[in-house]
């Protein structure tokens, strides 16, 4: 069976999930593998339209709409003695070098980027990056020094997207199998719950398949911008479902 008839029917049926703990395992990692990719693809499509138009909005953000600066001894210094917040096209740049203002104040916003007085935040495509100054080589840097950063990473754009991509992927494929190794675990407890015969190799392998279903729901979710309250629960209750519907559907082991 392909991997995508195996993703098709992980969705509705248990089943067939019972049916695949006799795979090789090698074919049930791809698949987890596989599984990850459809997930980040949101993440990735959006962070990218994000980080590209934002980088332009900075560009004319910094250039015309913020005083002069600079960033000494890892710290902004300006005579502005409050936040001043500026919108450019879909983009907001927030400036603050009193310490007013904290990454928190801004980490659920959408398409931001802030100079604040001991580091620069960006939030795109739903996701927060902080880079402290004291992160930089240079211990003194002026606006205008900032501007030519900033146009050489608008220049290397090709280069930064794809490998913080595969970052992105890498990062979360380890915490997928790490989920679906936990999960297994759990279906340990299931199994002996309703008395069936299986090892962990098996939960493994189901476990894997099980959590198709809100892997595809949050990253619809993700893909329409949606916030889902307690995603966190709904998440491990879908999951911890479908196993035991898998389980469930193994032969009971036959009487002496």
């Amino acid at each position: 069976m392909s991997i995508f008839k195996q993703f098709f029917k992980s969705i509705y049926s248990p089943r067939d999930i019972a049916v695949f703990r006799f795979q090789g395992i090698g074919k049930t990692i791809l698949y987890v593998f596989f599984l990850t990719l459809i997930a980040v693809l949101p993440s990735i499509f959006y962070f990218s339209i994000s980080a590209n138009s934002g980088i332009d909005s900075a560009q004319k953000g910094i250039e015309k709409k913020l005083p002069d600066f600079s960033i000494e001894d890892f710290e902004l210094k300006t005579n502005e003695t409050s936040p001043i917040t500026v919108v450019e096209n879909d983009t907001t740049i927030i400036f603050d070098g009193t310490g007013s203002v904290s990454k928190e104040d801004i980490e659920h916003s959408n398409n931001s980027l802030a100079l604040l007085k001991n580091e620069f935040v960006l939030v795109a495509g739903n996701q927060v990056h902080t880079y402290p100054y004291s992160m930089f080589t240079l211990k003194s840097i002026t606006k205008d020094e900032l501007l030519g950063f900033i146009d050489k990473v608008d220049q290397m754009m090709y280069i930064i997207l794809p490998v913080f991509f595969i970052l992105i992927y890498l990062f979360t494929t380890a915490i997928k199998f790490i989920e679906v190794s936990f999960l297994a675990v759990l279906g340990l407890v299931l199994k002996n719950l309703i008395g069936r015969n299986v090892e962990y190799r098996h939960t493994w392998r189901m476990a894997a398949y099980s959590v198709t279903l809100p892997t595809l729901f949050f990253t619809i979710m993700a893909a329409i911008q949606t916030n889902v309250p307690n995603g966190f629960i709904l998440n491990w209750f879908v999951g911890i479902i479908v196993l035991y519907l898998a389980i469930k559907e193994i032969p009971k082991p036959k009487g002496k």
